[in-house]
């Protein structure tokens, strides 16, 4: 029984999401799709280890280490190990510090740090194939997306809530709930679990509290299934009824959007990846402006002015005026906007921090960058009209939310992102070593190995 026909048959909309995750076997899954989950995991994995040596994850890995507990699973780009809990939420926070991870607008949010972290952390202790945690990985993507959708735009848009950590911490229940292999009743326990824990405030971006999101999801989502397990009760209606998740979330419910047909067959399909290290919403702006500097070989002297169309969504997620530290950067369409005008390599680390924020020549342009924020295009697309001084207008546009057509090509851009981010912390030889192993990742017995390797 398909989910839509769950529904007619008054099943409810959280037991149908439940049934349909739970259902979903490896042999389900074609090739393409398959490569699209073991990209996941590949960017997920190198913007971790990189991640990892933050201060925030610092401070995070130091508490997790005085609570201690069963050290079983690997903490990413560093020696020593966590229990799965605590290992989901320092490994979470990693994979989300340098905002570098990948998007997916049907969230919308970060999917997969909500999910992987914790994912491969319980098939550490479990001794998982990788086939089981591809399989778990994309029932968990999949539902995640669907529920994202059923709430959107007002749940993020209006109301402020961080998706990658609200609707998140439902991807990571499902994805734990499919590896622990829970029965169709403990499975929909397990997203009301999720469901009544979830939270995260879009106002915190720009500060810690924000990896801190991707964390906390992974930890909502195995405290969900592994409670579910052991009998604990919750509703299993947590989407649909009164005063429940979507309808205390969002002003926009419509549980029919759940079983929207994806773009490409699979929502995971329409994953977008990062080349920016900064808020997904700044990088059409960023395109933009290179393609102008690229064109017009111009200097920061020439520029008079820079006007820069954008939907007014835009305005409430990086528009951060006057940043000061590399976290506040990544959310200041204005100093991105100029980075990208002055050549700055914003995929890297480096780029984002309270030196570069400082730069005269930087501060210079970004206070001429005016934003004109419009409704109704998509938030994704930007137009930038570039005035200099000499009289003449320029323009250049860009729309970064069209997921690539060709898998292949995309997966050599991701294994060069890979290398410039882990080659720092393991060395060029473990690297190519570990892109190889997660490229092959269907046929791994179990993940032990691979998670060994990426320990710092």
């Amino acid at each position: 029984m398909n989910a839509i026909s769950d529904i007619q048959a008054g099943k409810g909309l959280t037991r149908a999401l439940a049934e349909q995750a739970r259902g979903l076997r490896f042999e389900d899954i074609p090739e393409t799709t398959r490569a699209w989950a073991r990209q996941c995991v590949l960017d997920t994995i190198g913007c971790t280890i990189a991640g990892a040596s933050d201060e925030l994850v610092a401070i995070l890995l130091a508490e997790m280490q005085e609570q201690g507990g069963t050290e079983v699973a690997t903490v990413m780009g560093h020696a020593g190990r966590l229990p799965v809990a605590s290992a989901a939420i320092v490994n979470g926070a990693a994979s989300h510090a340098l905002d570098f991870d990948d998007v997916n607008l049907a969230m919308p949010g970060h999917p997969s740090v909500a999910i992987l972290p914790v994912l491969l952390a319980l098939a550490e202790e479990r001794g998982s194939s990788g086939a089981e945690v591809l399989t778990a990985f994309v029932a968990g993507y999949e539902l995640q997306c669907q529920v994202g959708n059923t709430i959107a735009p007002g749940h993020y848009d209006v109301l402020g809530f961080h998706a990658t950590a609200t609707v998140g911490s439902f991807g990571a229940a499902a994805a734990c709930a499919h590896l622990l292999g829970l029965d169709a009743e403990k499975f929909a326990t397990a997203l009301g679990i999720a469901g009544t824990q979830a939270a995260g405030l879009k106002s915190m971006f720009g500060t810690m509290c924000k990896p801190l999101h991707a964390g906390k999801a992974s930890y909502h989502g195995l405290l969900a299934a592994k409670l579910a397990a052991r009998g604990f009760t919750s509703r299993t209606d947590v989407l649909e009824c009164a005063q429940g998740f979507a309808r205390t979330h969002s002003p926009d419910f419509n549980p029919d959007r759940a079983f929207d047909t994806p773009p490409n067959g699979w929502w995971i399909a329409s994953n977008l990846f990062k080349y920016h290290a900064s808020c997904y919403m700044t990088h059409a702006a960023i395109e933009s402006a290179r393609k102008l500097r690229e064109r017009l070989g111009i200097k920061a002297d020439q520029v008079e002015r820079i006007n820069v169309r954008l939907e007014e969504a835009c305005d409430r997620i990086c528009n951060i005026p006057s940043p000061r530290t590399g976290l506040e950067a990544k959310f200041s369409l204005r100093l991105t906007t100029a980075m990208g005008l002055a050549g700055v390599d914003t995929g890297r680390r480096s780029s984002f921090s309270e030196e570069v924020a400082a730069d005269s020549v930087l501060v210079g342009l970004r206070d001429k960058v005016s934003l004109d924020f419009r409704a109704g295009i998509p938030n994704t697309f930007t137009e930038i009209e570039l005035l200099l001084t000499d009289g003449s207008r320029h323009t250049a546009q860009h729309d970064s939310g069209v997921p690539a057509a060709d898998v292949v090509d995309q997966g050599k851009r991701l294994e060069a992102k890979f290398a410039g981010l882990v080659d720092p912390v393991l060395g060029t030889e473990k690297t190519a070593r570990l892109i190889a192993e997660i490229d092959r990742l269907d046929t791994l017995p179990e993940v032990r190995g691979l998670l060994a390797m990426c320990a710092g």
